[in-house]
């Protein structure tokens, strides 16, 4: 149990930390409310108005969130080979060439339906 100590001590300082932070601005912060700061905040654009269950998203938008999944796998699974790249050999290699022609492959899939494009 000691080595857990540490641990403990910290995820503790964490929390003290961030709920020590939320009440002194609560209390520190100004009190000043108007009708533009109750608005959400959308970089100073006039907020559109939505339909009532939320409206539909485009394609483009699930399109930007697979591409931004596959990168994030890609990163967790190369980073662990790097790391053992020597243990491996040539079955590393080819494994890894294996998976990277995969992911080649959901790129190229976001990139012909216009995923990449920004208008």
């Amino acid at each position: 149990m000691d080595l857990y100590y540490p641990i403990i001590v910290l995820g503790a300082l964490a929390a003290a930390f961030a709920i020590g932070s939320v009440i002194m601005a609560a209390f520190t912060g100004p009190k000043r409310w108007n009708r533009a700061k109750l608005e959400a905040y959308e970089c100073g654009i006039e907020p559109t108005p939505q339909p009532v269950g939320g409206g539909r998203f485009p394609v483009k938008y699930y399109l930007t969130a697979m591409l931004f999944i596959v990168f994030d796998i890609e990163i967790i699974f190369l980073y662990p080979w790097a790391v053992a790249f020597d243990g491996l050999g040539i079955f590393g290699l080819i494994e890894m060439v294996l998976f990277i022609v995969t992911v080649l492959v959901a790129y190229a899939y976001v990139w012909r339906r216009g995923g990449l494009e920004w208008d």
